[in-house]
């Protein structure tokens, strides 16, 4: 019985017991920069307690989001920074907080993920695309001089490609089962809410050639129109050798 209670107590043993906080933070830091994620949550969580109040508990926080982030959990991570810009509304790090939210949402691993599955982001739920370009958009709103404000202008600019692209991918699937109404639709509201993307290239094709499939002439030819105007090397091209422009990830 004396061993069973021995044993439970040493399984409850806090080695950071006797540790300032300098020194769990040093101790976190450590670890995070050895990819050992989850001892420096760990720790981290503990110097918030330590040192709540201070300065220190604010960066433990945002230490522990970005090893939550590196660790394959952005949700949790997205959590933590809304929890420290929810308490921490003055905080000289608050640029940083939300930049980090924007990059936890971008998924900055698609492009060796995509070498994998041969699927791009634009193919994937694009409810973290819309949120990662939604903090991003804050950050410059209310840090238009932040260091993190010229990254965070060309994630937007990507994941607006992204956005877009997903739309016609869309329009694309409707396509080719002969929903042309519905392919129609999508493509419309491709054009009409990203402009200037490359995406649209291939959404005026869809369009063409879904008026073209309906006998719609008039609505044909007024697309094909605006196809040269817009892409005149490019605009005759038929959609089934439509080949999309290099993945905006490939740039990196």
């Amino acid at each position: 019985m004396m061993g069973l209670l021995w044993g439970c107590s040493s399984n409850t043993y806090d080695e950071t017991l006797d540790w300032s906080a300098d020194k769990i933070y040093a101790e976190a830091m450590e670890n995070l920069n050895n990819k050992i994620y989850d001892k420096a949550i760990g720790l981290f969580e503990k110097l918030e307690g330590r040192a709540a109040g201070t300065s220190l508990a604010q960066q433990a926080q945002l230490e522990k989001a970005y090893a939550q982030y590196k660790s394959g959990d952005p949700a949790l991570a997205v959590a933590t920074l809304n929890r420290f810009i929810k308490i921490n509304p003055v905080s000289p790090a608050l640029d940083y907080a939300i930049y980090l939210k924007g990059v936890a949402n971008f998924n900055d691993d698609l492009g060796f993920l995509s070498s994998i599955t041969q699927q791009d982001l634009s193919e994937r739920d694009q409810k973290a695309a819309k949120e990662s370009f939604d903090a991003f958009k804050d950050l410059l709103n209310r840090f238009p001089d932040s260091k993190y404000a010229e990254d965070a202008r060309l994630r937007m600019r990507y994941t607006v490609n992204v956005l877009a692209q997903s739309e016609v991918n869309v329009a694309h699937y409707y396509f080719k089962k002969g929903a042309y109404i519905a392919a129609i639709n999508r493509a419309q509201a491709a054009i009409d809410e990203y402009r200037g993307v490359p995406a649209i290239h291939e959404a005026l094709i869809i369009l063409r050639d879904s008026y073209g499939q309906l006998g719609l002439t008039q609505l044909k030819d007024d697309t094909q129109r605006v196809l040269a105007q817009s892409f005149p090397d490019q605009w005759d091209r038929e959609l089934e050798n439509f080949k999309k422009p290099r993945a905006w990830w490939r740039l990196w």
